[in-house]
């Protein structure tokens, strides 16, 4: 595994830990779920908690325990335990932002919606980056820039960012086109040469309508990259390259709903880093386009008896 892509001991300057467990929590199950709830109910007891105490607190065996740190990338429950009391300190600290948590009440004010909503998405965006397997995303990104054709393929709120990234990548002279339909999207891959390269877009990496596509690519030869939240998914699995994006949900925005800003940083790190390997024709394609939106801009009209 490179260097880039082993999980790192959240730090000082590192995502906190209870982000990592949200992150992970719609991934797990039964006693590893548990532990989970635990940590996130109560985070300062649990710091203070020893393997066999908290498996006892939450239900579980010592093993589970075990095996729930290794699964938010910690090495052992001791690591755990100082990621926790690392996040409790800096919570301490004046003026040191501060996890408001998931959960929006009924009868809360916009302001806290507001502010509940932008936390959650800045601290996904910079855990992404955090985790960011940054081998794999230049290799990705050489394959897209090398490539005769690129298909986009992710459907549902998916396909939104695949379209984003058709935008973009098409604006900067490459052939790519995204397919937020089965159908077509099968029938592009079928076309695919060695020569091509395909992006498919899923949060939970298990959609059929986006795998599908992404199997008939590969079986014509086309470099196949996934973007994903999960690592362990029939997509992370399936792809050659897997760039995988992080998640917290808050109240009435779960799952796919919440991972559009993470997946728009990482298909964004793609698009600017095509345009860096392939500046010339970049630029040029840049400079013919430039100004056609100005050319479409409507002029505000003036107001009535103002003849200047």
């Amino acid at each position: 595994m490179p260097e880039s892509a082993v999980p790192r001991s959240p730090g000082v300057d590192g995502p906190d830990v209870a982000d990592r467990v949200r992150t992970t929590l719609p991934r797990l199950t039964g006693a590893l779920r548990h532990v989970a709830e635990t940590v996130l109910a109560e985070p300062a007891a649990v710091a203070e908690l020893s393997t066999a105490a908290l498996a006892e607190r939450a239900g579980v065996s010592q093993a589970s325990v075990t095996r729930f740190a290794q699964a938010i990338g910690l090495a052992s429950h001791q690591q755990l335990r100082i990621a926790l009391a690392t996040q409790l300190g800096r919570a301490a600290v004046p003026g040191w932002s501060t996890d408001l948590g998931p959960v929006i009440a009924a009868d809360d004010p916009v302001g806290r919606v507001a502010t509940v909503v932008a936390n959650a998405d800045i601290r996904a965006i910079n855990q992404t980056v955090d985790q960011l397997d940054l081998e794999a995303l230049d290799r990705a990104a050489h394959a897209l820039a090398a490539a005769r054709r690129i298909d986009v393929y992710g459907v549902g709120g998916s396909s939104t960012i695949a379209a984003e990234l058709e935008m973009r990548l098409f604006r900067i002279g490459v052939q790519v086109r995204a397919w937020p339909e089965v159908h077509g999207a099968a029938t592009s891959a079928a076309l695919l040469t060695e020569a091509d390269a395909v992006v498919a877009i899923s949060h939970s990496g298990a959609t059929a309508e986006v795998l599908e596509p992404v199997e008939l690519a590969q079986d014509r030869g086309a470099t196949t990259i996934g973007i994903t939240s999960d690592p362990r998914s029939p997509l992370a699995v399936l792809a050659d390259e897997v760039l995988t994006t992080a998640v917290l949900e808050t109240s009435f925005r779960s799952g796919g709903l919440a991972a559009r800003h993470s997946q728009l940083v990482v298909t964004d790190c793609l698009y600017i880093r095509v345009a860096q390997l392939t500046s010339t024709r970049a630029g040029e394609a840049i400079d013919l386009t430039e100004e056609i939106s100005t050319k479409h801009s409507v002029r505000p009209r003036r107001p009535r008896g103002d003849r200047r």
